[in-house]
């Protein structure tokens, strides 16, 4: 019914305690978006080709997804904005072009900080069909730029 409840039945479990003591640490409203942002990372890098299993950890103690198995994408981070309450963001590596690459395809849909994160409003329904687009080319970025179709050993 709502985020929280949806994102309760089907999360999987944190195989890292350090990072389920992290989101556990959010207030609850930003902790059932987070969560739920969190889902659609896991969900996303599933169901794309090449993605493989992803790894959860934490960088600069945030939560983080990592292509560590396959190498095929940039990091994503997900965190609370300190500096804005209320807010939350997905945080990519701010030497890509792939803040530039979204707000060529969602510039009306999604807020920026910079050229490293999309800025959400952790009370408003997450855009998700841009979101999952947005994650999906941050998971595949480094195969992309190797060349689309081109295979890479080991």
């Amino acid at each position: 019914m709502t985020d929280a409840k949806a994102a309760t039945r089907t999360r999987p479990a944190f195989a890292d305690a350090n990072v389920a003591a992290v989101f556990e640490a959010y207030p609850k409203p930003t902790r059932a978006k987070l969560l739920r942002l969190r889902q659609l990372i896991l969900d996303t890098a599933a169901g794309t080709e090449g993605v493989g299993a992803l790894e959860e950890t934490l960088k600069w103690g945030q939560p983080s997804y990592l292509t560590s198995e396959t190498k095929s994408g940039s990091t994503i981070r997900i965190d609370a904005v300190k500096a804005e309450p209320g807010q939350i963001a997905l945080y990519v590596n701010c030497q890509t072009s792939l803040i530039e690459s979204f707000r060529e395809r969602y510039s009306d849909e999604l807020t920026y900080g910079g050229n490293r994160s999309i800025i959400l409003d952790a009370s408003a329904p997450l855009p998700e069909a841009a979101l999952r687009h947005c994650i999906s080319l941050a998971l595949t970025y480094h195969r992309r730029k190797r060349g689309k179709g081109g295979k890479r050993g080991g």
